[in-house]
């Protein structure tokens, strides 16, 4: 069961006890992602978490990564599109360690002009290795391609140029506007005690004073349109889709068994029908991602080129069965028990459960439980699937994205014109 209490300062702590267990999980979660960044600033947010490892007033960089190695712990941190999380797991005994690591790192790093310059360089082999990753990397050019020059279309990790030019005045100017205690949330599960964590976290954060800037965003306009990039690679890496829905729409749950069903596994229609009974793919599935107030859902495939026209050719005409019939009753209770199962498999990860804390409580403002997840898919219906396919998968608002090996793009646009319309 969890619990809640707030600092006097306004920073949020969320915890559930799991007595059994003797690990603890603590994540530091900042309000603040890519799509808060500045045109000019595209990727200063997964900057300023890579600068928070590089050493504080009281430790260096190489006394941050050995502190918790020296236990058996870890410590990590990432960025996303709407938020940045620092986090640690350690053996429950040493859980004011990595609390007091996590703080420090947070409130007292130097971001010292030589490790900023240092890191720029870090930043820059990131961004080559991710685009020497065109399974990955596709995923980015299909969010750019749908959501053109807003900021949620933009990828995380930034642009080399605008790295490269940052200023340390910058750097320091986005995090003091950011980290400050109302965008802060703390997230803790395992062997704990929540009046202990509340206390132990007041006095390491409690004297953290800031006023948040009002978030302001602008919901993004979907565009219909293909993007080819041309890679030299053995296969092309295809992403296809529209617009999704955010966390908190009504229907979030509906779309999540359409996509468990369409391509959410071994046993789903895509994978069996084109890998299986065609062999015309070796990976293929989709996916929903939902944010404050937009989402993404999206087919991928990785084939060869001579395949694509008539692997999107069936994508939708599973889409369209789906459109026209909806989901089947046994393969809705299916997709159902495995939307179920998954979510209570992975509440046995401790880490798991501190993410859940965190992430409910900044999307939804309040902390939704698993049970409330399996009630709310339970009542899903399969006419709430056709209906809900009927609007939202229409072959005129797909966007398609590729990166692979073509000779002309105009192959892929032949296609998806056939296919999709345009």
């Amino acid at each position: 069961m969890h619990q809640e209490a707030f600092l006097n300062n306004g920073i949020q702590v969320l915890t559930e006890d799991i007595p059994h267990v003797r690990s603890v999980v603590l994540g530091i979660w900042v309000n603040v992602g890519s799509r808060d960044e500045p045109r000019e600033m595209a990727g200063v947010s997964h900057f300023v978490e890579h600068l928070m490892f590089k050493g504080t007033r009281k430790r260096t960089a190489r006394e941050i990564a050995e502190a918790l190695d020296a236990v058996g712990g870890q410590l990590n941190a990432f960025t996303t599109k709407e938020y940045t999380c620092y986090y640690a797991r350690v053996v429950d005994e040493h859980f004011d360690l990595a609390l007091d690591i996590l703080a420090d790192m947070v409130l007292e790093s130097r971001f010292a002009a030589e490790d900023i310059n240092r890191e720029r360089n870090v930043i820059a082999e990131e961004i080559k290795m991710y685009e020497d990753t065109p399974d990955e990397l596709v995923h980015d050019v299909f969010a750019t391609t749908i959501w053109q020059d807003h900021v949620l279309g933009q990828p995380v990790i930034g642009r080399a140029g605008v790295i490269e030019n940052l200023t340390r005045d910058q750097i320091m100017s986005y995090y003091q506007a950011h980290y400050v205690p109302a965008n802060l949330v703390v997230a803790v599960a395992g062997n704990i005690n929540h009046q202990k964590v509340v206390e132990k976290v007041e006095s390491v954060l409690g004297h953290l004073k800031g006023e948040a800037k009002p978030r302001n965003p602008v919901v993004p306009a979907p565009h219909e349109r293909v993007a080819c990039r041309i890679k030299d690679t053995e296969q092309v890496h295809l992403c296809m889709g529209v617009p999704g829905l955010p966390l908190d729409h009504e229907h979030v749950y509906v779309l999540q068994l359409i996509n468990t069903a369409l391509g959410g596994g071994l046993s789903s229609r895509l994978f069996q029908e084109i890998r299986e009974n065609r062999g015309l793919v070796y990976s293929i599935y989709s996916y929903h991602s939902s944010y404050h107030d937009a989402g993404l859902f999206c087919v991928y495939a990785g084939l060869s080129k001579n395949n694509v026209a008539q692997v999107m050719e069936l994508v939708f005409k599973e889409i369209r069965d789906i459109q026209e019939n909806g989901i089947a009753e046994e393969e809705l209770r299916r997709a159902k028990d495995q939307v179920k199962g998954n979510l209570f498999l992975s509440l046995e990860n401790v880490s798991t459960r501190m993410s859940r804390l965190a992430k409910s409580q900044l999307y939804l403002g309040r902390i939704v439980t698993p049970e409330e997840v399996v009630e709310k898919v339970g009542r899903v219906t399969r006419e709430q699937t056709r209906d809900v396919a009927r609007a939202m998968l229409l072959p005129r608002t797909f966007a398609i994205a590729s990166v692979g090996p073509w000779d002309d793009c105009r192959v892929l646009e032949a296609a998806a014109g056939r296919v999709f319309g345009g």
